[in-house]
């Protein structure tokens, strides 16, 4: 496969996955899976890890597989592995560790995309129940939050 395409196939996996989370969010983790994702809105004080730390394994599984699947020839699977491990990686120092400070990194930004995340975020912590608790967009489109 030309290298152009497959870097058009990981840009649009990569962008494909802010709606894939977003459903998944509003419909797995604040549906069928809530008993896993509750303890993100109610985490317990002194705890490091939580239950819902578990969605790491669950959405990694596509990524590795698909880059298994198409790494010999370097197909498609390849590509579109890519992008989602790519996204998983964006999503996990966004969300981890910009925005709920898991580790003592990016403590402080000028940037007002940033502070537009932390403050949308903020917001969708406010919700600590299972239902209305999803922000469609947050990573693209956080400006409504720029104020």
């Amino acid at each position: 496969m030309d290298i152009t395409i497959g870097v058009l196939i990981t840009v649009a996996s990569f962008i494909f996955m802010e709606f894939v989370a977003w459903f998944t969010h509003k419909y797995i983790m604040h549906g069928i899976l809530w008993n896993l994702h509750k303890d993100h809105h109610q985490p317990k004080k002194g705890y490091t890890f939580q239950k819902n730390d578990y969605f790491f394994l669950i959405f990694a599984a596509p990524g590795i597989i698909c880059i298994t699947i198409g790494f010999s020839e370097m197909s498609t699977f390849f590509w579109i592995g890519l992008g989602i491990t790519l996204y998983g990686f964006a999503y996990f120092t966004i969300h981890d560790i910009f925005i709920h400070q898991r580790f003592n990194l990016f403590k402080k930004t000028s940037s007002t995309y940033l502070k537009g995340l932390r403050k949308a975020h903020k917001i969708h912590h406010k919700n600590t129940e299972k239902y209305d608790g999803e922000n469609f967009g947050m990573l693209f489109f956080p400006f409504k939050y720029w104020k």
